[in-house]
């Protein structure tokens, strides 16, 4: 939209880029062209603003093909306007001179026309197409067949419109009849994953088979070293008691030598010790013999009251300790007595 100030009566205009203006002053062309600015009298001005960048026209119709079948058709035209004057004569553009908006809507009036235009020739290819057709190559050639129809189209030109491009979304049934299509399909897929599923258990089954025998050729082998192993154990077994036992007969037969060693040693050391005791024995008991046969003949020859002497002091070594004696008078008497009759004697 064209922007419009107002200046002490007058008014001034600036346009965008993409807008073409066409200024009539009382009825002659004062401006044309996209992009301008100008002033004007807005009593004697008849201004018009037509755009000329691309458009796009979004349209959904229904439509039905030759089995007398729904079908809904999503499609998108993307056109321009090549010659704004032309169009400025065919559609109205003028704009208030006030406020710069169109009296009228002359863009619903080109859609309205290119949409007809477009659903026209779209509606008659399809008419004369069966379901199944129309659902596998009627995208493209009711594109293509929309796109003649409205290049070739003499009021689209006559109003300086050019379609530049058209675009066919969707071509879909009614819910009903595409789930009804869809049933084949969707049974042969489903047909195909259970054959593939199939396949897979089958393939499966085939592997756990496989697991299964070499498990089970794996426990023989185990089994089968595992004999293997108990026999060598045992082997070793018999060969480490076998060792043992052997270990055990030297063993025993050095300890037995080595008793008899210490035996026959102990014989000897025991023989030796026996003669030196009888010898040491013999020794003493000739050295007591001499002694006693001195020691008699010393008695012999000595004195009694030496010998008595001798008596008592023997019998005094072999007294036990006297703290305290006592003397009696009797006894001392008796002594004295002794005593006198020994000197008397003497």
């Amino acid at each position: 939209m064209a922007d419009i100030t107002a200046r002490l009566g007058f008014r001034h205009l600036r346009a965008t880029p993409t807008s073409h203006i066409r200024h009539l002053n009382r009825g002659q062309l004062a401006h044309e062209g996209t992009g301008l600015a100008f002033w004007f009298r807005p009593l004697s001005a008849a201004l018009s603003e037509v755009p000329v960048d691309d458009r796009e026209l979004a349209m959904l119709f229904h439509s039905r093909t030759s089995d007398f079948q729904d079908v809904t058709v999503q499609a998108t035209l993307t056109y321009r306007i090549t010659d704004p004057a032309l169009a400025a004569t065919r559609v109205d553009f003028g704009i208030d001179p006030d406020s710069g908006a169109w009296r009228a809507a002359p863009l619903d009036q080109l859609a309205t026309l290119l949409t007809e235009t477009a659903q026209q020739h779209a509606l008659g290819l399809l008419a004369r197409t069966p379901l199944a057709t129309a659902l596998a190559d009627g995208v493209s050639a009711v594109r293509e067949r929309m796109a003649a129809g409205l290049a070739g189209e003499a009021r689209i030109a006559e109003t300086g419109v050019e379609v530049i491009a058209v675009r066919v979304v969707a071509l879909r049934p009614e819910p009903e009849v595409e789930r009804a299509l869809r049933t084949p399909a969707r049974e042969l897929v489903q047909q195909e994953a259970d054959r593939a599923t199939f396949e897979r258990r089958a393939v499966a089954v085939e592997h756990e088979r496989g697991i299964a025998e070499n498990e089970l050729t794996n426990r023989i082998e185990l089994a089968r070293r595992e004999e293997q192993l108990l026999a060598q154990q045992g082997a070793n077994a018999r060969l480490r008691a076998e060792e043992e036992a052997a270990a055990d007969r030297v063993r025993t037969e050095a300890e037995a030598e080595a008793d008899r060693v210490r035996a026959t040693a102990e014989a000897e050391r025991r023989t030796r010790l026996a003669a030196a005791d009888a010898e040491a024995a013999h020794g003493l008991g000739t050295a007591r013999a001499a002694a006693e046969a001195a020691w008699l003949t010393a008695h012999q020859q000595a004195d009694p009251a030496v010998l008595r002497a001798l008596a008592l002091m023997r019998l005094a070594e072999h007294l036990p300790r006297i703290d305290s004696v006592t003397l009696t008078p009797d006894l001392l008497s008796g002594l004295l007595t002794k005593l006198g009759a020994g000197g008397a004697d003497a």
